[in-house]
């Protein structure tokens, strides 16, 4: 199937509330409606294996890894009609010019990623594509410190909070990694 119009939809949110099953989800659903589809990573994601993107709780869909964005140029298939990132906050800026051509070209572009880093600060590249974007969902976690709705991500050091000029990636899951409300989020200066 070929789309009459290329469009944008971003998935995000913090760690553990359901980005990659959701991208996993629109994936299986393009597959099963016969549309040629095509799934990227960035290569310094190896938490669940190099060719996959895995959700937390076990999901997973093939995918291959790329270190920088103009990448995707050599790899992608004449016929994709969808093409899907996950941890797009990873990719260089380049991504929003690739999201865009894509875009413009009919290409359905589904893309899943934190928006926040650790600190609570705006990630990579993922301002820019939330605004170009036609639809965003914005997903939420449970707090671990109180039960509410989670929208940041908790980086934790010998279980305690990560200094705010601590490095921005560290790829990771719940050994450094927590969902916590506004409230519960804690950066020290």
């Amino acid at each position: 199937m070929i789309h009459h119009f290329g469009r944008v939809e971003v998935i995000c949110g913090s760690m553990f509330c359901g980005k990659t099953e959701e991208l996993i989800r629109r994936v299986r659903r393009a597959i099963i409606a016969r549309q040629k589809v095509q799934v990227f990573k960035p290569s310094l994601d190896d938490r669940y294996g190099i060719e996959h993107i895995t959700s937390h709780d076990g999901q997973n869909i093939k995918a291959e890894p790329i270190a920088h964005s103009e990448e995707l140029i050599g790899k992608l298939s004449k016929d994709t009609t969808v093409v899907a990132f996950d941890e797009v906050q990873f990719f260089d800026d380049g991504i929003v010019a690739i999201t865009e051509q894509l875009a413009s070209r009919g290409i359905r572009v589904i893309l899943a990623g934190l928006d926040l880093d650790f600190r609570g600060e705006p990630f990579g590249p993922m301002p820019a594509l939330l605004c170009r974007a036609e639809e965003v969902t914005k997903l939420h976690a449970i707090c671990v410190q109180c039960g509410e709705q989670a929208s940041r991500t908790q980086r934790l050091v010998n279980g305690q909070p990560a200094n705010f000029n601590d490095p921005i990636i560290l790829v990771g899951a719940q050994e450094a990694y927590e969902p916590r409300c506004r409230d519960h989020h804690i950066v020290p200066k």
